[in-house]
């Protein structure tokens, strides 16, 4: 009988995943973090067919997390501090539906968590305008290329831009 924790997976879109992964990666019970694809219709898209946005795909931070230590709910929250959950299609100088915010949920369970959080936020009148952020089942995802994984860690960087 194995004693590691059973993990689970998350997918988030927040704009650009450079920094999105980054300030993921380094939350206590984050065990893996990967940057890629999901929410398109090309099979295996690279950076430069997501970009042209006529995919449809997002680009997207997946990531392995332990429960027992971090929980899906708390993976939210962040996920709703780290960027601003009510543009449409753009975050800060990045624009088009490939930086849209979406979740995209591995379970039912995922999914309703994600709408209960975007309810509470929009009646909590935090924000000027509606929360925009995609619920979106987590299909088919697609990694990115080898020089897009831990691209700010590479680096030396701690953030982006945003």
């Amino acid at each position: 009988m194995s004693d590691s924790p059973r993990l689970e997976t998350a997918t988030f879109a927040a704009g650009c995943f450079w920094g999105v992964e980054e300030s993921f990666r380094t939350l206590p019970g984050v065990v893996r973090t990967e940057v890629g694809y999901a929410g398109g219709t090309l099979a295996n898209p690279s950076y430069k067919d997501v970009c042209n946005g006529r995919t449809g795909h997002a680009e997207v931070v997946q990531l392995d997390f332990d429960p027992t230590v971090i929980s899906y709910d708390v993976l939210l929250a962040h996920f709703f501090e780290m960027h601003d959950p009510t543009q449409v299609d753009r975050q800060g100088p990045d624009y088009g539906d490939q930086y849209r915010t979406a979740v995209f949920y591995h379970s039912e369970e995922q999914r309703q968590a994600a709408a209960e959080r975007i309810a509470m936020l929009n009646a909590s009148g935090r924000f000027p305008r509606p929360i925009a952020t995609k619920l979106e089942s987590a299909e088919q995802y697609w990694s990115a290329e080898e020089y897009h994984q831990k691209y700010l860690l590479k680096r030396g960087l701690g953030s982006c831009h945003i």
